[in-house]
């Protein structure tokens, strides 16, 4: 984990804020970064292969409580709004993959779960720590803001809404 990385995260556990704050996005308005990253199935994955699709973004570990507290809402999301077109990826940041994926498999979480163990998709969202949350419209352009810190389920659903009413 890269020195900013820990410091941010160590910062933010004890310097919480009371809900999720907005994140900058380092590439807001233009299309989101699509790094090959293997997912827990073994695969490599990448945002372009989701073109056409509202991703949720979650950029999580293992370590991290509020992540495993925010988890089986997004799966509720992923289930609720999948099939008009919403996909959530889970972006596990720098573990394992049997970590992750046992992890996910207790919460039973169903969607997909990636491995980014260089931590590309933090530095490219300038995650201040975890969770940290993007939404990425059909086009593939990241929606500001970004969120670090859990989130809740209305917050979720309000994030998502007016793209999942702007279905093509």
């Amino acid at each position: 984990m890269g020195g900013a990385l820990v410091a941010a995260v160590v910062l933010k556990q004890y310097f919480p804020s009371a809900a999720a704050g907005a994140t900058q996005l380092a590439s807001a308005g233009k299309t989101a970064p699509s790094f090959a990253v293997p997912s827990t199935d073994g695969t490599s994955q990448t945002l372009a292969a989701y073109r056409g699709k509202v991703i949720v973004m979650n950029l999580w570990a293992t370590w991290c409580p509020p992540c495993r507290s925010e988890m089986p809402d997004f799966e509720k999301l992923y289930e609720t709004y999948r099939s008009r077109g919403l996909v959530v990826i889970g972006i596990n940041q720098g573990e394992s993959r049997q970590r992750a994926a046992s992890f996910a498999q207790s919460l039973h979480i169903k969607y997909p779960i990636w491995l980014d163990s260089q931590q590309q998709y933090g530095r490219t969202y300038i995650a201040l720590g975890l969770p940290t949350t993007v939404v990425i419209d059909r086009s593939g352009v990241p929606v500001p803001p970004g969120f670090d810190g859990p989130l809740t389920y209305a917050q979720m659903k309000a994030a998502v809404a007016p793209l999942i009413r702007a279905q093509h």
